[in-house]
């Protein structure tokens, strides 16, 4: 997957990053992702409720580790856990 970070603070400072992918599917739209302690404790706590996994969790180099979800209602969304020694 072709995946581009986007960085929005100056420099030293905090901003709203994020990120940026090419479309998977035809229509798809702009995806939350949410920052969690643990991919893996979040991945259960969806799945327990109904949710599906979209995208397995897998490293974003250097940021930490990042998974997608699909709701009971069809909603996808994302988690992120910051760790900067994902590889």
């Amino acid at each position: 997957m072709d995946y581009w970070l986007i960085t929005t603070g100056k420099e030293g400072e905090p901003g709203i990053d994020g990120g940026l992918g090419r479309r998977t599917e035809l229509g798809a739209k702009t995806v939350n992702t949410i920052d969690v302690s643990s991919v893996d404790e979040f991945v259960k706590r969806v799945v327990e409720n109904g949710g599906t996994v979209v995208v397995a969790k897998h490293a974003v180099p250097g940021v930490g580790w990042l998974a997608y979800f699909k709701d009971p209602e069809g909603n996808v969304f994302g988690m992120m856990q910051s760790d900067e020694s994902a590889k």
